[in-house]
């Protein structure tokens, strides 16, 4: 399987999956530690994370899979929503919440 298969598989199989630098215990960014607080504060119980920085061909991998350039990188059901920026703004207007079931 390749990296762009595995992403795939990943992100199918996972109604929340973000892909960040470290774990949701350890971020090792301040971006990914924004994701991760985002998406404890909407409570929407089991977040699928996966650490970039564990697999250099997975990190660059994600990036081309997405068309986006930065990590942390959030899925739902499938869909690409975006990065922390994004997350941000979404809860903000209450969009992140609806789009997560929270």
């Amino acid at each position: 399987m390749n990296t762009q298969q595995k992403i795939d598989d990943i992100v199918k199989n996972h109604d929340i999956v973000l892909f960040m630098k470290g774990t949701a215990q350890f971020p090792q960014c301040g971006f990914s530690a924004a994701a991760i607080k985002i998406l404890n504060d909407c409570a929407v119980g089991v977040i699928k994370t996966v650490n970039v920085l564990e697999d250099a061909e997975l990190q660059q991998g994600i990036k081309e899979y997405s068309g986006w350039p930065s990590i942390p990188q959030l899925y739902v059901k499938g869909e690409f929503v975006g990065g922390s920026d994004i997350m941000i703004d979404m809860y903000g207007t209450g969009e992140l919440q609806q789009m997560l079931g929270a």
